[in-house]
């Protein structure tokens, strides 16, 4: 039985919540612990933070603010941004966050997403992965925050994290990402129809009909 999952994907940078479109222009929309009170209210399934600068300025996650982030949630939380090595997600989980997202590093060493998983069980890591329309036609997996170019083809990668150990995939379409106009339901149904693990659909979503089209046709 499929079962469908309602999870806000939020921007950290610099310790506030901020916005982006297609990965660019990042703008601060708020504090995260009173965003995390309002969707204790709205009771959604789970929460997603990623740090989007931590491995742009090779530092290490926030530690403290996530201290603060799994204290107030009432729901699953995912953290991602900055994760390279098992002592990071070790950390991570013990301070309460259940998952851990790879991204940048899963591109650059595949390797590291078995280990993590053996180490920690598939239920607790994520990969992420960004994916952006080639001029051409397909699509790309970019890291970096977008800004490096892996030339990675997104089902291809996604089936080898699945191989790898991911218990999830998180997949954003980042010609979507904060533009409210809908998911990219060609992407999403190209992995979908490659991986056996759940997927989480990301970048795009502007209205309650979003959801619906992305979880039936995608």
């Amino acid at each position: 039985m499929l079962m469908t999952r309602v999870m806000p994907c939020l921007l950290l940078k610099d310790g506030g919540l901020v916005k982006t479109v297609k990965f660019k222009n990042p703008g601060y929309i708020g504090d995260p612990i009173n965003a995390i009170r309002i969707y204790n209210e709205k009771e959604v399934d789970e929460l997603i933070f990623l740090d989007i600068s931590a491995t742009l300025d090779h530092r290490p996650p926030p530690y403290k603010v996530l201290a603060e982030i799994a204290s107030e949630c009432f729901m699953p939380v995912t953290y991602g941004g900055g994760v390279r090595d098992v002592d990071t997600i070790r950390q991570i989980l013990s301070l309460g966050i259940e998952k851990v997202a790879i991204n940048s590093y899963a591109v650059e060493n595949a390797d590291f997403v078995r280990k993590a998983s053996e180490k920690f069980g598939s239920s607790t890591i994520v990969v992420s992965i960004d994916a952006r329309r080639k001029f051409f036609g397909g699509y790309e997996v970019c890291t970096h925050g977008g800004r490096k170019s892996s030339g990675l083809d997104p089902v291809a990668f996604a089936v080898k994290m699945a191989q790898m150990g991911a218990g999830e995939i998180l997949l954003t379409a980042m010609d979507r990402d904060g533009t409210q106009e809908g998911y990219d339901i060609e992407l999403v149904r190209d992995v979908t129809n490659s991986v056996d693990v759940p997927l989480i659909a990301c970048g795009g979503a502007g209205k309650i009909e979003d959801l619906s089209d992305v979880v039936k046709n995608g």
